[in-house]
């Protein structure tokens, strides 16, 4: 091979053994996007809608729900398109668009949740001082580099890539990661080794920076019982929101590179969806039950609703016994 050129398209190998169960696998997976669909953008039209939420932790949530759709984008739509087809094949260009993509959406979610582990640090140990320190400003500053650096080093590592001379077109996987890529360069490069190994050790600093906040954070609060609710009301959804998108990425890269062979083609699948499955529903999910002032603004959402649809349909007995019981719920919402 001459050059990148000839190289046309690629071939997705993770799913050439589900032809007698492709429809039902279709139907679970659109389910699954419906839901990470619904739980992100309820939370992100929430936050939006509600000026009472325009604070740092929740403008940070919404970026984060964001961030979790705009990864899934890159995923959902051509793997459904896979489970229903014969051929799996991706462009060449389309395959450096989805690396791209899904790297940059990882990255940002760590950037993003170092974000939200310095508003809870200051908020709770430094709080006479968070209003100044957490102004409207700085807060679009620190959003709008928490986009820009992954999108920056993600695509450096894209076009050292995509500069790189392949000689194979098969990819191992259901759908395109960078390091598969290079993978299938003839030859090694400085450059392909030095960026992405910058980008993990840049990114592993933020999960340390979060765990070493959150020791500290422990420990201030424990000498007062008003800062530990608070730390368990709004900082235990965003540690278990990190630990599940830290725990689900290293069983993907990990098995990536050190992976064994003799492990099933559906268990392979399934490790490669983890990180773009749990974390999706799981992070709207926590912080929508575990944070009052989002989980109240919901119900009521709800609540006012049904108790619509029950006042324009009042013409049987079970709509006025659902809309008793929904006033009951708000009420009670409300003065919890």
């Amino acid at each position: 091979m001459d050059n990148v050129s000839v190289i046309a398209v690629f071939t997705l190998s993770g799913l050439r053994d589900i032809a007698n169960y492709r429809v039902i696998l279709f139907v679970l997976t659109l389910l699954c996007y419906c839901v990470i669909w619904l739980v992100n953008v309820t939370i992100i039209v929430t936050v939006i809608v509600d000026k009472k939420l325009h604070e740092p932790m929740y403008i940070f949530l919404c970026n984060l729900c964001v961030n979790g759709l705009y990864g899934t984008a890159a995923f959902y739509p051509k793997f459904l398109y896979d489970l229903l087809s014969t051929t799996h094949v991706i462009s060449y260009a389309g395959c450096l668009l989805q690396g791209f993509v899904l790297h940059s959406a990882v990255a940002a979610d760590f950037s993003l949740l170092a974000l939200m582990a310095y508003d809870r640090y200051v908020a709770i140990c430094r709080p006479l001082v968070y209003h100044s320190l957490m102004t409207t400003q700085k807060i679009s500053i620190f959003v709008f580099f928490a986009w820009l650096i992954p999108f920056y080093l993600l695509l450096m590592s894209t076009i050292t890539t995509a500069t790189s001379r392949l000689c194979g077109s098969h990819i191992p996987r259901i759908y395109c990661v960078n390091w598969l890529i290079a993978n299938l360069a003839c030859s090694a490069s400085v450059a392909r080794n030095v960026i992405p190994a910058f980008n993990y050790t840049f990114y592993v600093g933020h999960v340390v920076f979060v765990f070493w906040s959150y020791v500290y954070l422990i420990k201030t609060c424990q000498s007062s019982k008003e800062n530990w609710n608070k730390f368990m009301q709004t900082c235990v959804p965003h540690l278990f929101s990190l630990t599940v998108v830290v725990v689900s990425l290293l069983f993907d890269m990990l098995y990536m590179r050190f992976g064994s062979k003799e492990i099933a083609q559906n268990v392979e699948n399934f490790m490669a969806m983890e990180f773009l499955l749990i974390p999706p529903i799981m992070n709207p999910l926590m912080y929508g039950l575990k944070l009052t002032k989002i989980r109240k603004r919901v119900l009521n959402f709800i609540c006012v609703s049904s108790s619509v649809s029950s006042s324009v349909t009042n013409s049987s007995c079970s709509s006025a016994i659902s809309f008793v019981i929904c006033s009951t719920t708000c009420s009670a919402t409300y003065r919890s």
